[in-house]
């Protein structure tokens, strides 16, 4: 009966779940949700993984709350409802990045209270929760939250490294590189760029994975 259900929680399907947003249905390049935040909070690695995370714990909970009450939330309001369920959970998140992270809750400025906003969110919630059970959903905004990050990462990564010559605020480039005229690239760290870094990202995924061609 316990191996019975282990499979059954840990079945194939449902590690896709967490698998595929990583890759193949993405929800920043694939899907081409949450980019403005990809384009606002990237400047720099420490916000990036602090957006990040906020938005894995939303999305995570916030499809399994809705998965459990679904059956009884009336069609005509559920909008609201998810609304309301996000909202509370940003809520909470945005208060306990004030208590702990408050300069990194700072740099967020507004874009950690419009995680309620993400289209990320609503659409997992519209089109997973609505219609699954709290543990496929569960697992279902786990991977897309983690799919969204590694973007995020990956950006504020390549950004604030060649963009300021530091990583989570420590300096990495060496002295030697700017008495040689290294110089910071100012323009990485502007949002055009964070768009051509996603684009470049877009282009390479798909050029490298094959279910992703044929879509097209």
């Amino acid at each position: 009966m316990e191996a019975k259900e282990k499979e059954s929680l840990f079945s194939v399907k449902n590690i896709k779940l967490i698998t595929n947003p990583l890759n193949v249905d993405n929800p920043i390049t694939v899907q081409v949700l949450g980019i403005c935040s990809a384009l606002a909070v990237t400047a720099k690695l420490k916000p990036a993984f602090v957006m990040a995370m906020s938005l894995v714990v939303v999305t995570a909970f916030s499809n399994l709350i809705i998965s459990l009450i679904r059956n009884g939330i009336p069609p005509r309001i559920r909008i609201i409802v998810q609304l309301t369920v996000v909202a509370t959970l940003v809520i909470l998140v945005d208060q306990l990045l004030k208590a702990y992270v408050f300069d990194v809750s700072r740099q967020l400025s507004v874009f950690g209270g419009l995680i309620i906003t993400n289209c990320i969110l609503m659409g997992r919630l519209e089109a997973f929760a609505m219609a699954n059970k709290p543990w496929q959903s569960f697992l279902d905004g786990i991977g897309n939250g983690l799919g969204y990050s590694w973007i995020l990462l990956t950006l504020g990564f390549v950004r604030e490294l060649f963009g300021s010559g530091t990583l989570w605020g420590y300096k990495i480039m060496p002295g030697a590189f700017y008495e040689f005229g290294y110089k910071n690239n100012g323009l990485i760290i502007l949002p055009p760029m964070a768009l051509i870094l996603v684009g470049l990202i877009i282009w390479i995924q798909r050029s490298r994975t094959r279910e992703l061609i044929d879509k097209s």
